[in-house]
């Protein structure tokens, strides 16, 4: 019976979600709200991004009453200061290096793409409290999805398909149990299924390899809408901050990416 019991608690329902355009939906949860947007300057990828059409950050500035760009790549925040965003080099486990910045108290705070890459995402979603006023604003967190099927396929030939950088992938429970550590509910889910990224080798081998991606990311995107919305590669989380967290942000040490 205890046997019984302990396989049952290691299965979860997962709340309803259906799949989203990405850029779409973060775009319309911003608009009109002060924004604040982690690791907005997304490194490594920003010009390709922008030159498709999928840089973030541009989307937002687009609709956002006030939006301001925070990234420790220091090199990408002074570009867009640069060309006239509203951006800062901070590290994200330090809520005083937050509220030294002077910002007032934004509506919502994305990170997209952030929490994936952190070695310590504990401090992070400790810290990014000092972005918000007390018992108000929602954090949204977007990142990609361990239940989503691309790798399973990949895995049958023999390959991986992941960012260099990224040291954790996340399922919808594993993201939910952090974030109600370090204060955080979630109040909303979504599922998106990534764009293929650009393939500079043009050789046969990394042809067939993106056709077979594309392939699953179709399946992903059909089967995703039709019926089973976890299948898909990327996953979205609204959070909004729970009673205690005002003191997290003032007792713990923010990283952000």
């Amino acid at each position: 019976m205890d046997d019984d019991v302990n396989q049952l608690a290691m299965t979860h329902r997962l709340p309803r979600a259906r799949v989203v355009n990405r850029i779409e939906y973060l775009t319309e949860l911003a608009a009109g709200k002060r924004v604040v947007h982690i690791g907005f300057a997304d490194a490594g990828f920003a010009s390709m991004q922008e030159a498709s059409g999928t840089w973030l950050h541009g989307h937002l500035a687009q609709v956002a009453a006030y939006l301001v760009g925070v990234d420790v790549d220091e090199a990408g925040v002074a570009e867009a200061r640069r060309r006239g965003f509203e951006a800062y080099a901070v590290d994200c486990r330090k809520p005083d290096a937050i509220r030294a910045l002077g910002l007032p108290p934004a509506d919502l705070v994305i990170a997209g793409e952030v929490i994936e890459h952190l070695d310590e995402p504990g401090p992070f979603l400790d810290g990014v409290h000092a972005f918000l006023a007390p018992d108000r604003g929602e954090l949204a967190v977007t990142t990609p999805n361990a239940s989503g099927i691309l790798n399973g396929f990949a895995a049958l030939v023999g390959y991986e398909i992941n960012h260099p950088d990224h040291v954790m992938m996340y399922s919808w429970r594993t993201l939910e149990n952090l974030l109600t550590r370090h204060d955080w509910e979630i109040v909303a889910t979504r599922t998106f299924v990534p764009t293929i990224k650009r393939y500079h080798n043009k050789g046969v081998k990394m042809r067939v390899l993106a056709g077979g991606v594309r392939t699953v990311l179709w399946a992903e995107r059909t089967i995703g809408r039709m019926w089973a919305p976890y299948v898909s590669d990327g996953l979205i989380v609204v959070t909004r901050q729970t009673s205690s967290a005002g003191e997290s942000s003032r007792d713990s040490s923010c990283s952000t990416s």
